[in-house]
């Protein structure tokens, strides 16, 4: 334990000192996370506390230890921050005005007078809860136009929406494979996709990030030990904005007779000159990928889930996934306005090159001030890597004093090395507004 006052020790020694003893802190109650070896408690012993109370949980143990460990550092929590209003470039936090980058309102489609209305226009007409599972009685002719215009924008034969994006992922893998198959994806790929892989029972292994290579050579060694192979990508990692060389992973998947999923929930609306994804990117058939999937909630201003792709696999989907057949179908008004948001981005593809303009400028100012933004390809999502938790804390910390709100991301949800600020670009941040938040990021980052 670190304390005030101790000699010889700078505040940067102590931070470390403070950082080590949280570091391991978090690893011994990650170790009691292992529920996979259950214990025995003997005839007419008293079971252990720890197994009927919330408080003494490793998941929630692992919460305060971090929380604890904020305090003692001085650093207030970034988290649940109460905006006021439309979250887009700028938002108000707690009475002041900020530029802001935690908000994936990309194509500042989320608050346009057409997209409210059209939600509104819903509510009266179907209410604001569909009120039963759409196979049954749930389904409302806003369902099927809203799948029927991403099907025509993926060129597909149709498409299927869920409430959430992450059930969408973890109701799809998980229903449609199993224990005969594998399942090879990214190492960095979504929590929902390895969640929908466990429910699966479906062998799992990763691949380096980005290496159709690696991929390559795995499924020269394990195609033949299974039935159904899928692959799965991001069209942009979410935590390191780029992307995969998509037609060498299509060449991939053909050679190996496999799926190919791509997670579309970044890339949709903001990568190919009309912001139809990575797909418009490179100039590939939809067919090319067996399973497109994205959600409504970054471009599209909703909240949710799709997947798009040839008719069996939607049919299947909508008559036996267990996340679709026995889930309350989606609000209308949530229906309503990503249906309108598809239609205005579909009508002004200015936003996209707006959008795609300020995160090439932002990457390169970024750079330029010699900032570490990793791999990233500079479309909307942008990190400034500080290599350390309490580094990015602080950074953040420094930042919202100054008018800029940014989340940091912390270990243990990035490695310690990749702890970061995560900057979400909008198609309405001003070039001043950008240049303005680089010259403050370059400023505190040489204060730290």
């Amino acid at each position: 334990m670190v304390r005030k006052g101790l000699p010889g020790l700078t505040a940067q020694i102590k931070d470390k000192l403070i950082q080590q003893a949280l570091e391991r802190r978090l690893r011994q109650a990650d170790q009691g996370k292992n529920f996979d070896a259950p214990t025995r408690t003997p005839s007419g012993a008293t079971t252990p506390e720890q197994h009927y109370r919330f408080h003494l949980h490793p998941g929630y143990q692992q919460i305060r230890i971090i929380s604890e460990g904020a305090t003692r550092l001085g650093i207030d929590s970034p988290f649940f921050k109460l905006h006021e209003g439309i979250a887009g470039a700028s938002t108000r936090i707690d009475g002041r005005d900020y530029i802001n980058f935690a908000s994936y309102n990309y194509l500042a489609l989320s608050g346009k007078a057409e997209v409210s209305d059209a939600a509104k226009q819903a509510i009266d007409r179907y209410g604001t809860s569909v009120s039963a599972s759409r196979l049954v009685s749930g389904e409302r002719a806003v369902h099927r136009e809203l799948e029927e215009a991403i099907a025509r924008a993926y060129g597909t034969d149709d498409a299927i929406t869920f409430v959430s994006g992450h059930a969408a992922n973890v109701t799809t893998i998980g229903h449609l494979f199993a224990a005969p198959d594998l399942i090879v994806h990214d190492e960095l790929i979504h929590n929902s996709v390895v969640q929908g892989i466990s429910l699966s029972g479906a062998r799992r292994l990763s691949f380096p990030h980005n290496d159709p290579q690696a991929l390559d050579t795995i499924l020269n060694q394990e195609r033949q030990h299974f039935q159904r192979v899928l692959i799965v990508l991001e069209g942009i990692y979410s935590m390191d904005g780029d992307y995969p060389d998509l037609p060498r992973f299509v060449a991939i998947k053909n050679k190996h007779r496999a799926f190919l999923m791509v997670d579309e929930a970044h890339s949709f609306g903001v990568m190919g000159a009309t912001g139809l994804g990575i797909r418009e990117h490179f100039g590939l058939q939809s067919a090319d990928v067996d399973i497109w999937m994205g959600t409504l909630s970054k471009a599209l201003a909703g909240c949710g889930g799709y997947i798009a792709g040839e008719a069996a696999l939607v049919e299947h989907l909508k008559f036996l996934a267990p996340g679709f057949l026995y889930s309350v179908g989606m609000p209308p008004p949530v229906a309503a306005a990503s249906l309108a948001a598809l239609q205005v981005m579909q009508a002004e593809p200015e936003r996209v090159a707006a959008l795609q303009a300020r995160g090439r400028f932002f990457l390169a100012q970024a750079k330029a001030a010699g900032i570490d933004t990793g791999t990233c390809a500079g479309f909307a999502v942008i990190p400034a890597i500080t290599g350390s938790s309490i580094k990015a804390a602080r950074l953040a910390a420094a930042l919202f004093a100054r008018g800029i709100n940014v989340q940091p991301i912390l270990y243990p949800a990035v490695p310690e090395k990749s702890a970061r600020l995560r900057f979400f670009i909008s198609c309405e941040h001003s070039e001043l507004q950008l240049q303005q938040t680089v010259d403050a990021l370059a400023e505190e980052l040489g204060r730290l």
